[in-house]
């Protein structure tokens, strides 16, 4: 099963995407910018193999739902994301805010 929804940030509206797989759900909310993401986020792999592309993106983990993935403290962010002021143990809600 998959739900994409808008949903407003102060003003802002990000869509989130929650994927429903066998043992585990994906969970991401993206912008036009950006994107945060559940633990499968490789931000290794963006900031090495895929630096080219510029990804800003960020990695929570352990969440379940679309609100604790914007109310967790980001784990891990790609170097653009942090270009754009965006680092680890911020909330994804105000990761999101930056990507607007």
């Amino acid at each position: 099963m998959m739900r994409v929804e808008p949903i407003l940030l102060e003003g802002h509206t990000a869509i989130a995407i929650e994927v429903k797989l066998p043992k585990t759900t994906l969970l991401v909310v993206t912008t036009d910018k950006g994107y945060i993401m559940c633990g499968a986020l490789d931000v290794a792999l963006l900031n090495e193999r895929l630096s080219d592309r510029n990804i800003v993106a960020a990695r929570a983990t352990g969440v379940r739902t679309i609100e604790e993935l914007l109310e967790a403290p980001l784990e891990s962010v790609t170097y653009t994301a942090e270009d754009l002021g965006i680092v680890a143990g911020m909330t994804g809600r105000e990761a999101i805010l930056k990507m607007m």
